[in-house]
């Protein structure tokens, strides 16, 4: 009886896993044979909705999220006091950097090589219809478009003076046309910290985030040797692209647009950090 009893929990327990293998492969399988026309559909649509959460969202502050801006904006006027001696400091360092780092500095920053290196990580997740890297790029494509739109506004209402001119940190011409009133923020930092927040968010490598970070702050620091940027253009760059990543990443997985999972383990903790007449960005591993 017993013998008995053990040989049939044991077909009932191979029948059941052999269904939920079945399952499984059933599942993937309709994965698999989406068409790559429905796909692009469907990732266009979740970046256009991760677009209109990272605008929506300052209508859903809380007190801590205005206590948060009131601490960037202070952090900003004090770093602004050391914006012309930092410049200047950078611009007198720029006979000493190698062409090489000023030269990647200057393409990985651009919005045509930018785009064209999304739309490549784009179209081979779409085509080997690999999810994650699919929602990488639709992370990169709703957050590059919502910072960069706030960059483009921002510097022609500010009118900020570009360094290098006969102009100090302190012009400014709001509404102005003009490209030498045109700093702030920097697009090339925007850009740059986009994708690389973006991508680094995949990894639960620590030393693999450190690399991509290394390569995402080039394009921010050889604007501040070839005296395009102030200081704060390029910290304020920074934090509105780290903002507006996080904003969308988290909405991505809390409405399970993309059913795959990434360890919270090894993630990096961004907190802003204010001392004296210094502001700065720092990860917590």
């Amino acid at each position: 009886m017993m013998l008995r009893t053990r040989i049939t929990l044991t077909i009932i327990l191979l029948v059941s896993f052999k269904l939920s293998a079945q399952e499984i492969a059933l599942e993937k399988k309709k994965k698999d044979t989406t068409s790559i026309g429905r796909l692009a559909v469907y990732d266009a649509k979740q970046a256009f909705l991760g677009v209109t959460h990272a605008f929506s969202r300052p209508f859903h502050w809380k007190k801590k999220d205005f206590a948060t801006l009131g601490a960037i904006t202070l952090g900003s006027l004090a770093l602004s006091t050391i914006d012309d001696e930092g410049s200047a400091f950078f611009v007198r360092q720029e006979p000493d950097v190698p062409n090489l780092f000023q030269e990647v500095g200057t393409r990985f920053g651009s919005p045509q090589v930018y785009f064209i290196a999304n739309a490549g990580l784009y179209g081979f997740g779409l085509f080997t219809k690999n999810e994650k890297i699919r929602k990488t790029s639709v992370l990169i494509i709703s957050s590059s478009f919502t910072a960069g739109l706030i960059q483009s506004l921002s510097k022609t209402a500010f009118g900020r003076a570009r360094p290098g001119n006969i102009y100090k940190s302190t012009e400014f011409r709001f509404w102005s046309n003009e490209p030498e009133f045109h700093s702030f923020p920097s697009g090339h930092t925007v850009l740059s910290v986009t994708m690389s927040h973006a991508i680094a968010k995949q990894f639960n490598n620590t030393w693999s985030k450190v690399g991509i970070y290394t390569l995402g702050s080039i394009a921010p620091i050889s604007r501040l040797f070839s005296g395009a940027h102030w200081l704060t253009d390029v910290a304020l760059g920074a934090v509105l692209s780290i903002v507006v990543v996080d904003s969308v990443d988290k909405f991505l997985f809390s409405t399970k647009a993309y059913d795959y999972q990434v360890k919270e383990k090894n993630r990096i903790s961004w907190k802003l950090h204010f001392s004296g007449n210094k502001i700065g960005v720092i990860g917590t591993f």
